[in-house]
């Protein structure tokens, strides 16, 4: 796949707002782990893809004890973690901001043959709108984190089980705090960026009984 991306102004910014595809390939196919993901131009991807096949199994290995019949993916992305996670007997939702993403996603799902509601909507406004919790909630925010809001409501929520990867540790600590309802009971450390300060931390939390 070639692109290429107009930047007309002189601004401290990596891309331009418009991209033109000159290759007959629109999107970039990626297999990580049993799953083929694909990839569109300005559509989010793990940099590290070795280690976001470990992360994305990681996943996968500790959400199967839990069983889980619902399963929400916010902040999606191409839909790794979702793809990873659906099989027979279970729901799964990607919520995604990213239309291109979402396309690359459903595409992904439809080759797989599973079955996965990929939507290009705001995760918070996602959640702010839904009345019944998943089984498993998974969240992969930004650097800046999930935010008081989206945290107030994940604990009205209550949903059984909590996965959060995150590339920031320190909004990690700091929803974390926020959601005083739910325990870490596994953690584990992926050295997405070797040679750095930065690395991507997967996280389960489980919901304390009242």
């Amino acid at each position: 796949m070639v692109t290429v991306n107009l930047q007309p102004d002189h601004k401290a910014i990596l891309e331009g707002e418009q991209e033109f595809v000159l290759s007959e390939q629109a999107m970039l196919r990626q297999q990580l782990n049993d799953v083929v993901l694909y990839l569109q131009p300005q559509s989010f991807f793990q940099t590290n893809s070795q280690v976001a096949a470990a992360l994305y199994q990681a996943a996968r290995d500790w959400t199967a004890p839990l069983a889980p019949t619902r399963i929400w993916d916010l902040f999606c992305g191409v839909g790794g973690f979702a793809l990873h996670l659906a099989q027979t007997g279970r729901s799964v939702t990607g919520i995604e901001i990213s239309a291109p993403a979402i396309a690359c996603a459903s595409r992904a799902a439809a080759e797989r043959g599973v079955s996965i509601d990929f939507r290009a909507l705001d995760a918070a406004a996602f959640a702010d709108a839904s009345r019944e919790a998943p089984d498993v909630l998974l969240v992969n925010p930004p650097r800046r984190g999930l935010g008081a809001e989206l945290c107030q409501r994940i604990g009205q929520l209550q949903p059984a089980a909590l996965l959060y990867s995150s590339c920031n540790p320190l909004t990690l600590a700091k929803d974390l705090q926020l959601l005083p309802n739910y325990q870490a009971v596994k953690a584990q450390l992926f050295d997405m960026f070797p040679h750095t300060d930065h690395a991507e931390v997967l996280v389960l939390l489980k919901r304390i009984a009242a």
